[in-house]
């Protein structure tokens, strides 16, 4: 490995290692669960199985190439490694965040799509699809998250949690944020005794979508 590319895969790493971390210092995580990767070229940094975050060094550095074989590291990649891989295959992404985010997780279990309670929908490309449940880690789970993914940069996995996509690692994470704060807001509004959430149309969100590729996101 040259001199370069050791110089990226090593703040890659380190940039995981952040994004990790921060998804658990702001609740979007609990324990060891949901996981993070970053693709460099051939080579898919991801979070490693079992390990807490707060714990990861540089020398847990763990990557595979795009076929899921281990090149970096000794530690086992997170269990969900199919998920993140079929991202990569079939988008043009570079960054993949996965948690088990409360409200967007509770809001799996209720919709089939995340009602358009507000325009930050439309940074996640549209109303936000729910896959079918399918247990994770399986190759069943990575085919509904890709179908519920389709010209979206964000889904839910229904009983289990979020998937975000992005060009960078701030990008997939800021994505998340935002899909974790449209599920607060329906279901706070949708709590409210004797009153429905007003939606707005898929007219009004492909309005927004417009808006942002031509003067970036609000």
């Amino acid at each position: 490995m040259s001199d370069g590319r050791h110089g990226a895969i090593a703040r890659g790493w380190q940039e995981l290692v952040t994004t990790a971390r921060r998804t658990a210092a702001e609740g979007l995580v609990v324990g060891t669960s949901g996981n993070v990767s970053l693709r460099i070229g051939d080579t898919v940094l991801v979070t490693p199985s079992g390990v807490p975050y707060e714990r990861l060094r540089p020398e847990d550095l763990t990557g595979v190439d795009p076929e899921g074989n281990q090149i970096l590291g000794t530690l086992a990649p997170t269990s969900e490694l199919p998920l993140h891989l079929a991202v990569y295959r079939n988008t043009d992404a570079t960054a993949v965040v996965h948690t088990h985010a409360v409200h967007a997780t509770a809001v799996s279990t209720l919709v089939t799509e995340v009602p358009p309670v507000h325009y930050a929908a439309a940074i996640l490309g549209g109303t936000v699809r729910v896959a079918p449940y399918a247990r994770y880690g399986t190759p069943e789970l990575a085919a509904n998250m890709l179908a519920a993914l389709r010209d979206r940069t964000g889904c839910l996995l229904a009983n289990h949690g979020t998937v975000t996509c992005g060009a960078t690692l701030d990008e997939a994470y800021d994505r998340t944020a935002q899909l974790e704060w449209l599920c607060r807001v329906w279901l706070t509004a949708s709590s409210v005794p004797g009153r429905t959430p007003a939606l707005l149309s898929e007219a009004q969100l492909d309005e927004v979508g417009e808006a942002l590729k031509g003067y970036g996101q609000h």
